[in-house]
């Protein structure tokens, strides 16, 4: 494990003041401050608590400092909270031991050392062992690097992996039931901590590879095209009584429900092979003025397997609207049609039935299904490999197709050949090729086919750590004129620099141009890199930049980690979630593609809505399923990352909302400063639903314990200032509860929950600014656009490069910051900033 990145304490805006000589010699800021403090420790490996000084003697700076404010709390074996100073060893190159000296660190940044009525540090105390201890963990992280590199070893992860297989095979195939789900650390899931490989690992691979080169080889006959229309008026699946009106031109839908099975599953339209299927039908809204909204699934003949949901969509009233999509389908499949309206089935029994109901619902005419859709046969995979070369028909197997050759050993050294650089993604020796064509000749001589014997050779390939792990390799070292000058960081050769770009970027493998460029040496040229980056931006690849960077960094991977209190939140549903996470990937690419200011992920005057989430937002003049941009209201709390629906939900539970929470996630993602964890045996504060109780009157008696306090006064503000949204993001003045409280009715209907205590959204930073609301906060955050710029600059390379920056990387975050600065903080600018730094480029 590296060290954690040191960026919580205060910044200076760097666009206004001057590089630091240190800076421009490539020495980190803080090894320089080393000099102010006297060169670091000159003591014995261990350290031993000195007698209380004046600090006079720099030399004896932490056993002085530890001995005066330390020991009395933190030695022998009594001591509090499980650290003895004299546990501490002076081998900051020891990982272990320098994440002992950072936790030591953390406790002195946030003053939650030493506690409240013990003798405290003055402030230049405090500074002197802050830098000493800084640049004992930058000096040892530099040397670290200079000989390690940055990055280490790890496997592609689970998105990777699928969309590597795609673009090197062209195949589409989801695999997630094969490939175990990837942990989280520091965020992300990119992580070298976790993007390990174990036996069962190994196992899922093996078992992917096999489906892979199924799909690629496709060793059977064209799939038989299929089309069918189905007319509605015709079809039994819509006879039921009571629940459908049969008009002239269609079927009247005013309700479904998944739970009763009132849905339409059209059983006559199913995939008879995988594949890319067009889906089409004719629909418009029926006694409305609105539009309508309705939803497809996908199913199996067994009804009581889970549906996948296809998507939403909406139809105006009036002339039919012919609705259009194609759709990835595993064989085997059906699609199932509900429509969204507010009444329920029973409902609509009790009022009469279909026929009499005069609400809103959709007609539908017709619904088509055709595919599976290709181009051509056999499939662009199998060309890929094995270009023009025949299939023929294998005996007793009359639907099988195996390739065949008549130089089978030489047939299949020019496929590997051909195949190995781009699985590798790099070019290859001959030393590599051998081992994969000896495994093919050693099948050939026991008599297997050309394509078996082959396969086995190919699926050495896709289970290779070439192939599955990023093994990043740098560039030869320039020969040294004396061998007493410090190693320094390695740059990445120039295959290496295209994956970590491509991977960044595309969440794949690099394309011919990438390659191509690498081949000839000209990618790490900073124009051709520059150019290289907004190529990529600018191609729909990058829309998995969008999802799994901003996904993480945000937390929008954990949208159904809870699923809100129905009694509590009746309003929720697939529709609103659905269009929760669009806003804000939307949001993100305006941003990305417009190089706007990152200060717009704090406050902004504009989203992306539809007609549901600006009902949700209470945002008036927006209707339909279509998302827009829309121009936030003067005064509206609304604008920026924070305050959109999908983080209020993944920042709360399914029933309360807490201001620890949200105020860690504003802590961590949107400056970059985490709180350090809760001390041992410390209990959660719970939100009290019944109303009894605000989460305010409990934080301030939870803060009570000293311990705790320190953490708090940073901690909490920023959660306070987001109280005014409730678990989905919606706005409130005052807490829902169940049980006292006022009743509340919407649209003439009492709903299950009940007005609870007022909400109080104001606070006070830490450095004395107050705010009232959420509006005031967001100033107060804009007022340091450095530490926005760091904190999403800092995300970026832990993303990239799968290493969080340490304090070795300072002076880099630093340059970056600058450049941005200068650049009107833009977010296309910083990713352009991030891959030209030397912590991007550097192994």
């Amino acid at each position: 494990m590296t060290a954690q990145p040191r960026s919580s304490r205060p910044i200076l805006p760097t666009c206004l003041i001057p590089p630091h000589p240190s800076r421009l010699a490539g020495i980190p800021l803080l090894i320089a401050a080393l000099v102010f403090v006297g060169g670091g420790w000159s003591g014995p490996t261990t350290l031993t608590s000195a007698a209380p000084t004046d600090f006079q003697s720099t030399e004896q700076l932490p056993a002085q400092f530890f001995g005066q404010y330390c020991q009395s709390c933190h030695s022998g074996s009594d001591s509090k909270g499980d650290f003895r100073v004299e546990s501490l060893s002076l081998d900051f190159a020891d990982n272990q031991n320098r994440e002992h000296w950072l936790n030591v660190l953390d406790q002195l940044e946030t003053g939650t050392m030493p506690p409240p009525g013990k003798p405290r540090p003055d402030a230049n105390e405090l500074k002197a062992l802050i830098a000493w201890i800084d640049g004992q963990v930058a000096e040892a992280e530099a040397t670290r690097q200079a000989q390690q590199g940055r990055a280490i070893l790890r496997r592609l992860n689970q998105v990777q992996y699928q969309n590597t297989v795609r673009d090197l095979l062209h195949v589409d195939l989801d695999l997630s039931d094969l490939l175990p789900a990837d942990s989280v650390a520091g965020g992300f899931d990119t992580s070298a901590e976790i993007l390990n490989m174990s036996s069962y690992q190994l196992m899922s691979y093996l078992s992917a590879a096999d489906r892979v080169l199924d799909a690629a080889i496709a060793g059977h006959r064209r799939p038989a095209h299929f089309q069918r229309r189905i007319n509605l008026l015709e079809d039994s699946s819509t006879r039921r009584h009571g629940v459908y009106r049969h008009l002239d031109d269609g079927v009247a839908i005013f309700s479904s429900d998944l739970a009763s099975n009132i849905q339409i599953v059209f059983w006559n339209l199913f995939t008879r092979a995988p594949g890319k299927y067009r889906i089409r039908l004719s629909a418009y809204a029926y006694q409305s003025e609105k539009p309508v909204l309705f939803h497809i699934n996908g199913g199996t003949d067994n009804l009581g397997d889970p549906p996948s949901l296809i998507g939403y969509f909406d139809v105006p009233p009036g002339e039919p609207t012919l609705i259009e999509f194609v759709e990835q389908m595993e064989a085997g499949r059906n699609i199932r049609l509900l429509v969204d309206t507010n009444v329920r089935p029973r409902d609509l029994q009790r009022m009469g039935g279909a026929e009499q109901y005069q609400g809103p619902g959709l007609v539908v005419q017709w619904v088509e299904m055709e595919g599976p859709l290709l181009d051509s046969w056999p499939p662009p995979s199998y060309r890929l490999l094995f270009g023009d070369r025949p299939q023929a028909r294998v005996p007793d197997q009359p639907d099988r197709l195996e390739v065949v050759s008549e130089q089978p050993l030489a047939d299949a050294e020019a496929i590997l050949r051909a195949f190995l650089p781009r699985a590798f993604r790099r070019a290859v020796t001959e030393d590599e090729i051998q081992p994969f064509l000896n495994r093919v000749r050693a099948r050939l001589d026991e008599g297997d086919s050309f394509e078996r014997a082959l396969r086995v050779g190919l699926k050495a390939v896709l289970v290779s750590p070439h192939f599955l792990f990023h093994r990043e390799r740098v560039r030869p070292p320039s020969p040294s004129p004396s061998n007493d000058l410090p190693a320094q960081p390695a740059p990445l050769d120039e295959y290496s620099l295209a994956n970590r770009l491509s991977y960044f970027l595309w969440s794949s493998m690099p394309d011919d141009e990438l390659f191509q460029l690498a081949e000839q040496g000209l990618l790490s040229q900073p124009d051709t890199l520059r150019e290289q980056v907004e190529r990529m931006l600018i191609d729909p690849r990058a829309q998995a930049f969008t999802e799994n960077f901003a996904g993480q960094w945000l937390g929008l991977t954990d949208i159904d980690a809870t699923l809100p209190d129905r009694q509590l939140y009746p309003e929720y549903d697939d529709i609103l979630r659905s269009s929760m996470i669009k806003e804000v990937y939307l949001f993100f690419d305006e941003v990305l593609r417009q190089n706007l200011s990152i200060a717009n992920f704090v406050s902004a005057d504009f989203t992306f809505l539809n007609g549901r989430l600006a009902d949700h937002y209470g945002i008036p003049g927006v209707e339909g399923l279509a998302f827009r941009k829309v121009d936030i209201p003067p005064g509206s709390p609304r604008g920026g990352v924070m305050t959109m629906a999908a983080i209020m939900k993944v920042t709360a539970n399914g029933t309360t909302t807490s201001p620890i929470v949200r105020g860690a996630w504003v802590l961590d993602s949107i400056l970059g400063t985490p709180p350090p964890r809760p001390p041992a045996n410390i209990e959660a504060v719970e939100p009290d639903i019944r109303g009894a109780t605000t989460i305010r009157e409990q934080l301030a008696k939870h803060r009570e314990v000293v311990s705790c306090a320190s953490c708090h006064v940073s901690i909490d503000p920023p959660g306070f200032a987001l109280e005014n949204f409730d678990v989905i993001g919606g706005w409130r003045d005052s807490y829902r509860s169940i049980g006292a409280g006022e009743p509340v009715t919407v649209a003439g209907r009492l709903m299950p929950y009940r007005n609870g205590p007022p909400v109080d959204p104001s606070d006070v930073l830490p450095d004395g600014r107050s705010f009232r609301n959420i509006n005031e906060y967001k100033k107060l955050l804009l007022s340091d656009s450095d530490q926005l710029a760091r904190a999403v600059a800092s995300k970026l390379l832990t993303y990239a490069t799968g290493v969080p920056p340490t304090v070795a990387d300072r002076p880099h975050l630093d340059a970056i910051v600058a450049s941005v600065c200068n650049q009107n903080y833009g977010f296309r600018s910083l990713v352009h900033e991030v891959v030209q730094s030397p912590v991007f480029r550097n192994k």
